[in-house]
């Protein structure tokens, strides 16, 4: 599995590199699925992950890289769903900001279960979501300073094609995409965590997780 990851990845990451739309900006939608695969490097025998989550960070990545090899606003299939349906923009970039929330998410709650840092269903689904609001945030606070630092030069990776509420409507499907995950993947996330032998403790209530 953990060969198959890595095989997967470094075959994506090899295609978008291959003349993408604009080096720097490919760099920049790739550094952070290149410093994740770094971390669960670092972590693999100390903190090994659900086969669930594994996957799910994958597909974040292989989301990033797509975006980098295209820059967001220039990816083929969303520029045909635009055009098909008469859309005023490629909303690629949605996606991406979906599994932004859709992928910490889980990741959060992994760590805060096995942590045993939050002991109570209904606080953890909370601070799941403020976890991946919060990152939501921070990530549009690195792109308002790359813009800030780079200029124009930053346009494709901003992404926002005119639109005056790109930034807020980001927040809002990482916001979306975080309580998707909670209640699509929740159960089979319980399941694998059980298997694993990472279950502990009860909710406050009287059941476990």
């Amino acid at each position: 599995m953990e060969k198959l990851w890595v095989l997967v990845f470094s075959v994506v990451l090899a295609w978008s590199a291959i003349n993408p739309a604009d080096y720097f900006t490919w760099f920049l939608e790739v550094l952070p699925a290149i410093i994740g695969l770094l971390v669960l490097l670092a972590t693999r025998k100390s903190f090994p992950l659900t086969g669930l989550v594994y996957v799910l960070i994958l597909v974040h990545c292989i989301i990033l890289m797509v975006g980098g090899h295209y820059t967001y606003a220039e990816v083929p299939l969303f520029d045909w769903i635009r055009d098909s349906f008469g859309l005023a923009r490629n909303n690629y970039d949605k996606v991406g900001h979906f599994a932004q929330g859709f992928v910490p998410a889980m990741v959060a709650r992994e760590i805060l279960i096995r942590k045993q840092i939050v002991l109570v269903r209904s606080w953890l689904n909370f601070l799941v979501v403020c976890f991946c609001l919060a990152f939501s945030a921070f990530y549009e606070l690195v792109e308002w300073f790359v813009a800030v630092a780079t200029g124009n030069a930053a346009e494709a990776f901003l992404g926002t094609q005119g639109y005056i509420w790109d930034t807020q409507s980001d927040m809002a499907f990482a916001l979306i995409g975080a309580v998707a995950a909670l209640l699509l993947l929740g159960r089979l996330h319980d399941c694998q965590l059980q298997r694993a032998g990472y279950i502990v403790a009860m909710d406050g209530e009287g059941r476990d997780y």
